[in-house]
């Protein structure tokens, strides 16, 4: 009898993703589930993600849904624009950088 234990590489999009000025952080867990925080507020936000490609559909734990897709390394959600967290195009002051 075999069976299969190796373990697959968790998706790309796996990680903390955060605004320009730091004050939304969302972190994309490897199980499906996401947490959102904003401000001091942790947890704001909690769900389960699916990923298709690019596109990223939400479903927060209240049944709310959202969207999101990433495009040249950065995720836009919504209204939001989200960068990797350390992402060199985020300036140390929570502005964005000039390319």
């Amino acid at each position: 009898m075999t069976s299969d234990n190796t373990s697959r590489a968790p998706h790309p999009y796996v990680g903390m993703w955060v605004t320009a000025d730091g004050h939304i952080r969302q972190e994309l867990l490897p199980d499906g589930r996401y947490d959102e925080a904003r401000g001091t507020r942790r947890s704001a936000y909690t769900g389960r993600y699916t990923v298709t490609g690019d596109h990223i559909d939400y479903v927060d734990d209240t049944g709310f849904t959202a969207t999101g897709d990433v495009r040249d390394g950065v995720l836009y959600h919504e209204h939001l624009v989200l960068y990797r967290e350390g992402d060199e195009r985020i300036r140390a002051d929570g502005r964005r950088s000039r390319d």
